[in-house]
């Protein structure tokens, strides 16, 4: 079977992309070279996207026979995690539940990623984001001490990248209170108003995962990225990482990015409506237009630990160092911190009681 590699013309060593240095860098000879010179490794691209009434989600372009040789898929038998990878990859352990990759075949009949955030950060940098992760005050202690990372990997996450306009008409209604006292009485004055706010925003490269074994949750947390450092995609970025194939089509990613654009749409009227005590939308109405999608690998380090049991999973972005994960807490110290800020409270209550009769 023909095997795509990119081999170091110094020394004949395979050559990965160095997050540090944005090259290509051979681990044997340290020869670097820019990734613009390895481009006769990948066939250009070719635009195969065409407008619809909605969303034309013709993204992506369909790997050549060259390329498509070049790359591995490996199944894991346990979880049925598929992590694609070029010749270069070694997949020793399933990233996703940690048990051991042992099924290759080649990756054939997905499309190719437009584009590719290239990975910023080193596993060094998501080890050190991790531990400053620990510093939590309700943190059981052994966990801290004790802990470990069982698996850790700079995986390109599958992402659909989705344009659109939206216009909109939404319609609240809002409050103003005014209170005052004479002699006799204290007042309050609720005063009602309709609001109504209309306009259009443009959105691009709304972000929706195309990987179902990807929490969804977790990889929305470590956004944002820059997409004005996303490149042309080529293979030779994937040198030295993984890189989830995509299971969730475009087609079926759109209701989620409709979801996310109507979303941060009323989020952005509401931030016009000030000055009121109470702000309730009582009507909301958002149109969606020009809808387009491109297909794109984002950088993602994951890592994942094992605690009494049970399995938790950390994720940090690969090009702003974001890290997330939830943490296990010390049901004592949770509820020894929560007693003492009842008793502050109740201190404070009686305090005020006591000083009110004084008054």
């Amino acid at each position: 079977m023909a095997v795509h590699e990119y081999k170091c013309p110094c020394c004949g060593g395979a050559i990965a992309f160095d997050s540090a240095t944005q090259k290509m860098k051979c681990p044997f000879c340290d020869t670097e070279f820019d990734v613009e010179s390895l481009k006769g490794y990948d066939a250009d691209l070719n635009d195969e996207g065409t407008d619809k009434l909605e969303w034309d989600t013709k993204a992506g372009t369909q790997w050549t026979e060259d390329e498509e040789t070049g790359l591995r898929t490996y199944i894991c038998k346990s979880c049925g995690g598929a992590i694609v990878g070029d010749a270069n990859t070694a997949a020793t352990e399933c990233p996703f539940c940690g048990n051991h990759a042992i099924v290759m075949e080649q990756f054939k009949g997905a499309l190719k990623p437009d584009y590719v955030i290239p990975f910023k950060l080193d596993k060094e940098a998501a080890k050190a984001k991790y531990k400053e992760h620990l510093n939590k005050f309700l943190l059981p202690k052994v966990f801290k001490d004790e802990n470990h990372i069982d698996e850790i990997k700079g995986i390109y996450v599958p992402f659909w990248l989705f344009d659109a306009d939206a216009d909109a008409d939404i319609r609240y209604r809002a409050t103003r209170v005014r209170m005052w006292s004479d002699s006799r009485y204290d007042y309050t004055e609720t005063s009602y108003y309709s609001v109504y706010r209309a306009g259009d925003i443009g959105f691009e490269h709304v972000p929706v995962d195309g990987s179902s074994r990807m929490p969804d949750d977790l990889m929305e947390s470590v956004e944002p990225y820059d997409f004005s450092q996303a490149v042309d995609f080529q293979t030779a970025y994937l040198s030295g990482y993984f890189a989830d194939k995509y299971d969730v089509d475009a087609d079926s990613s759109v209701n989620r990015a409709n979801e996310r654009v109507k979303a941060t749409t009323e989020d952005a009227f509401a931030d016009t409506v000030n000055g009121y005590a109470t702000v309730i939308p009582e009507n909301t109405s958002v149109r969606l237009s020009n809808g387009k999608s491109k297909y794109a690998f984002y950088p993602v380090w994951l890592m994942n630990t094992t605690y009494n049991g049970e399995k938790y999973i950390f994720a940090m972005n690969g090009q702003t160092g974001k890290f997330v994960g939830n943490l296990p807490t010390d049901k004592g110290k949770f509820w020894g911190f929560t007693a003492l800020i009842t008793a502050v409270i109740g201190a404070l209550i009686y305090g005020g009681m006591w000083l009110f009769q004084l008054l």
